[in-house]
């Protein structure tokens, strides 16, 4: 048999031969069913974990204002009042800013304290001048009677007391006068805002730490003088700086400015007679 005769048998008359393939289709179509791949992350919450889209929060979120647009419900009103947001931009001041402000404090005759704080006023200095008082008055008042009963040879007992009435005096003395004031103010149709009160009158309260420091300097004579320097001081800051803006109240600014001055200059005799008296 020739080789070449294979090419020769007829596929037809062949029993159980394979019929001849087709010729193969120019493209191939392919088709996907559609997939949520394409979109991640997948608009349904699958799992246990419900809304696995959002990212995670951070750790102080929960004291953060809502955005504009979030599901999270927004307290308005004076409810806000009660939550740390609603004062957190207060306490959100730089450094060089409460430096600024102090320096200021202890010139008190340029009488523009109560302008610059006017857009931003803070409780961050206010509040650590105060707990720095609170400090310096129980750790001097503190040392001082120590020392003293050890140079009598004498039993030492540590006296909460200090601690306690001076938290209580510079804590409760800036935040009732200055809520007072505003009563006032507002009443003789010269509103001031509540906060920039408090920042006022907690960094009027600067020049009394420099003031309890010395006053541990045993002179009588000295002491009066210095707690007399520091309350003079701080009257005319607080005095100065709301000269301006209280004469819109009409003839009665004179005698709220007068009660601001006296009121101020007693808190220094007050401080004279309870914290500057302390001997060895």
């Amino acid at each position: 048999m020739m080789p070449g005769s294979y090419t020769q048998i007829d596929s037809q008359n062949v029993s159980g031969s394979v019929p001849a393939a087709s010729d193969p289709p120019s493209h191939v179509t392919v088709k996907f069913a559609e997939s949520n791949l394409q979109t991640f992350p997948p608009s349904g919450a699958q799992g246990k974990i419900s809304g696995g889209s959002k990212p995670p929060r951070d750790a102080d979120d929960t004291f953060s204002k809502p955005a504009s647009g979030s599901d999270e419900p927004q307290q308005g009103g004076w409810l806000r009042s009660f939550t740390i947001a609603a004062y957190r931009p207060y306490f959100d001041v730089d450094t060089s800013d409460v430096i600024e402000r102090v320096k200021d404090s202890l010139f008190p005759f340029k009488g523009t304290f109560y302008e610059k704080t006017s857009n931003n006023p803070d409780l961050y200095g206010p509040f650590w001048i105060c707990t720095t008082l609170i400090f310096v008055a129980a750790s001097l008042g503190t040392f001082v009677t120590y020392m003293s009963h050890k140079l009598q040879k004498k039993e030492w007992n540590y006296d909460i007391n200090m601690l306690t009435w001076s938290t209580a005096l510079f804590y409760g003395y800036v935040a009732i006068v200055p809520l007072v004031l505003y009563v006032v103010l507002k009443y003789f149709s010269a509103p001031s805002s509540f906060v920039q009160l408090l920042c006022l009158y907690g960094y009027s309260l600067f020049i009394f730490i420099p003031a309890m420091c010395l006053s541990v300097i045993p002179q009588e004579i000295f002491r009066w003088v210095l707690a007399g320097v520091a309350g003079f001081m701080s009257a005319t800051f607080v005095g100065l700086n709301l000269r301006t803006h209280i004469k819109s109240a009409g003839e009665h600014w004179f005698l709220i400015v007068a009660a601001i001055f006296l009121l101020q200059l007693s808190l220094s005799f007050v401080l004279k007679i309870y914290l500057f008296t302390v001997t060895l």
